[in-house]
């Protein structure tokens, strides 16, 4: 019997260190389950909540109705955060910033995004979504993860274990964090947010710092020479074998293949973020914020490296659009740091050839409310909304130049083709090559997807 039970513990360990070893990157496909459109993602996460309003989706009758109360048939009981829960009065508040026609399409975007418009023929508008929470923690939460409560695994991790790896020296999943030039640039962020839940640890993503050692730990101590690091890999690789076959616990395979990538990004991280290399006219193309270490410019100059690198799944998180006080003179600010890099992201994709097939999603947890917050005020603010708002959409798999959805003329409810955070998610699975119903994870007793058990994928996003 003992005999028996050792062999399936090792035929166990085996086959998890095998299956783990594949999607680890030391095999180069993963699992899909048709032909993606897309091999690679850059999510661009605006975290705290852009306003719409202000951004995507123009109401020329606001301008009208500035300073008017909300009428109770639009607002229809709509549960409200505690920041605003307790006004006696929710005037209108029109925009003070004006729209522009970009592009052959004819897109109506903010005049504070001249650089996006540039590249409004690449990109599909979605300005119906819609999410049921009202506060950043929830709300951050499932659209990152599919639900409200923490515990679940990320978009990224999800990605991560669907596709496996191209890259020999780096991890399949990596976030970049700058925080915003806006006065609001304290939104929490937690490392859960791109944690891979009950996901072999293998997924979770990997977050590269802006000082010091990019990835925690990645300098060997003084002493430590490259050739004893490797001794000592070997040797703890051997202990590790020896108890994954005792025990079969497919976490010590995991942990076998992180310390050999981890040994492996000592040599490819450093000259990575290196970007001494770039020629004058890349800095000309992104800004000469993309020369500061940290900032959304350099890093979405360092995610076409990623990318470039065989890099799966790259997260930027842009602090600072938490804007309930203060919105006409911080979200200008807010745009500066992201408006020239993102398009010149999309350009310099696009130029090597690399638009077509990777996938770039623009967003944040909610939109902004139309009434301002704290009353009438000049330098206003705005309150949560998550009953309609806004986010794009580009490249890999998508229909370039198109508008998706329609608000009132509130912009505070859908009139035309709602799009929730699990309906989004499904269609980024899809372009990937994965049907969101059909990748799953068995834990404690259940299968568990993204999309948990809801979704569909939006038809109308995608180019044929």
């Amino acid at each position: 019997m003992l005999a028996r039970r050792s062999i399936l513990k090792s035929a166990v360990g085996t086959a998890a260190l095998a299956s783990l070893l594949q999607r680890d990157g030391f095999a180069s496909t993963g699992l899909t389950h048709f032909a993606p459109k897309a091999k690679r993602v850059v999510y661009l996460f605006q975290s705290g909540g852009p306003s719409h309003l202000e951004l995507f989706d123009e109401k020329p009758e606001l301008k009208k109705l500035h300073g008017t109360e909300l009428p109770d048939s639009i607002r229809q009981g709509q549960r409200l955060t505690g920041m605003t829960s307790g006004q006696s009065s929710f005037p209108v508040i029109a925009p003070k910033f004006g729209f522009q026609t970009f592009g052959d399409c004819g897109m109506r975007l903010s005049e504070l995004l001249p650089h996006t418009g540039k590249v409004a023929d690449e990109i599909c508008l979605i300005r119906s979504m819609h999410t049921e929470a009202i506060n950043h923690d929830p709300a951050i939460t499932l659209i990152q993860t599919g639900s409200q409560q923490p515990g679940r695994p990320s978009l990224g991790a999800w990605a991560s274990y669907g596709l496996g790896s191209e890259a020999e020296d780096l991890p399949a999943f990596l976030v970049l964090i700058s925080h915003g030039s806006g006065r609001d640039a304290n939104q929490g962020l937690l490392e859960r947010l791109w944690g891979s839940g009950f996901l072999p640890s293998s997924h979770q993503g990997v977050k590269l710092r802006s000082s010091g050692d990019p990835v925690l730990y990645l300098t060997d101590p003084p002493g430590i020479t490259r050739d004893l690091r490797r001794h000592m890999l070997d040797g703890m690789a051997q202990l590790n074998r020896r108890q994954l076959q005792t025990s079969g616990d497919p976490e010590i395979a995991t942990r076998i293949t992180q310390y050999e990538m981890a040994y492996r990004m000592q040599a490819s991280v450093p000259d990575l973020i290196d970007l001494a290399k770039e020629p004058e006219s890349t800095f000309q193309m992104y800004g000469e914020e993309a020369k500061k270490p940290g900032t959304f410019a350099s890093n979405c100059l360092l995610t076409r490296r990623l990318l470039e690198k065989g890099v799966r799944f790259v997260q930027l998180f842009h602090r600072g659009w938490d804007q309930h006080g203060g919105l006409p003179t911080n979200i200008p600010k807010q745009c500066h740091d992201v408006d020239q890099p993102q398009a010149a992201l999309i350009q310099d994709l696009k130029q090597r050839g690399m638009l077509e097939d990777t996938l770039i999603i623009w967003g944040g947890e909610f939109g902004r409310t139309v009434y301002g917050q704290g009353g009438l005020q000049a330098d206003y603010g705005r309150d949560h909304h998550g009953r309609c708002f806004s986010m794009w959409m580009a490249g890999g798999g998508i229909k370039g130049g198109t508008v998706y959805g329609q608000t009132d003329d509130y912009g505070y409810n859908i009139l035309q083709n709602p799009m929730h955070i699990h309906d989004l998610n499904a269609t980024i699975l899809h372009c990937i090559g994965m049907d969101h119903e059909r990748l799953t994870f068995r834990y404690q007793g259940r299968d568990y997807r993204l999309t948990d058990i809801h979704g569909n994928v939006v038809q109308d996003l995608l180019a044929s």
